[in-house]
């Protein structure tokens, strides 16, 4: 059996039962639309999960699914030794983002990432605390910051809407993945100038480990075509 991870909800998961629309691979469940699991049409041996897109890149680094459809933001975020057991087999043309980091509109000292340097030391030197970053991103987020010389700040992990926790006082600052930019300044947050952390967009995957099973490449071949 091959299993196959798709996306349970919003944009990506719209968009890529549209590919099995297209390859005329009609995805049947018993249970109906809200159904987690189908199948293909005909082929009850091609098994489809439906996950959270976060999820997806976990099952396919621990062998559970053989294929799966997610972010690249999600892929480079996950840990490393997921990330060498799993194989990018197409950057797909939807789910289009980036990864930046944003302030609050007020801080109009604050364009680019030295500025964040030089605020962060204040906070470190005059009010004896680590500038706090929202973000649910902390791998990809603390990586790019000690690559810019930003190293005085505190991760605060965010479970919700990350754009609100400046304006909360759960942060001072954030990163957030974004197709246009428009939510961030509707709540009157504006990206640093150098402050794109990553380019995103959807991606088509397989586990390397399993790269040789039955049908896999047949399957591959006729999604990703």
């Amino acid at each position: 059996m091959i299993k196959i991870g798709i996306p349970s909800k919003g944009r990506l998961r719209k968009d890529t039962l549209s590919i099995f629309k297209n390859k005329n691979l009609k995805i049947l469940s018993e249970r109906g639309e809200r159904d987690l699991f189908g199948y293909i049409k005909g082929n009850k041996k091609i098994k489809i999960v439906y996950l959270h897109a976060r999820e997806i890149i976990e099952r396919l680094g621990d062998g559970s699914l053989d294929i799966g459809f997610s972010g690249y933001d999600l892929l480079k975020e996950s840990e490393l030794n997921i990330q060498n057991k799993v194989i990018i087999n197409k950057k797909l043309d939807y789910g289009n983002a980036t990864l930046v980091v944003a302030v609050p509109d007020e801080w109009i000292d604050v364009q680019t990432l030295a500025d964040l340097e030089e605020i962060s030391f204040d906070f470190k030197d005059n009010k004896k605390s680590r500038l706090r970053v929202a973000t649910k991103y902390p791998n990809l987020t603390k990586e790019f910051l000690f690559s810019k010389g930003v190293t005085q700040f505190k991760l605060v992990p965010s479970l919700g809407a990350t754009e609100v926790y400046p304006f909360t006082g759960s942060s001072e600052i954030l990163t957030d993945i974004t197709s246009t930019g428009e939510t961030l300044r509707a709540n009157n947050l504006r990206i640093l100038k150098d402050g794109n952390i990553l380019k995103s967009t959807a991606i088509l995957m397989s586990n390397k480990r399993l790269s040789n099973k039955k049908g896999l490449k047949k399957i591959l071949k006729l999604i990703s075509s």
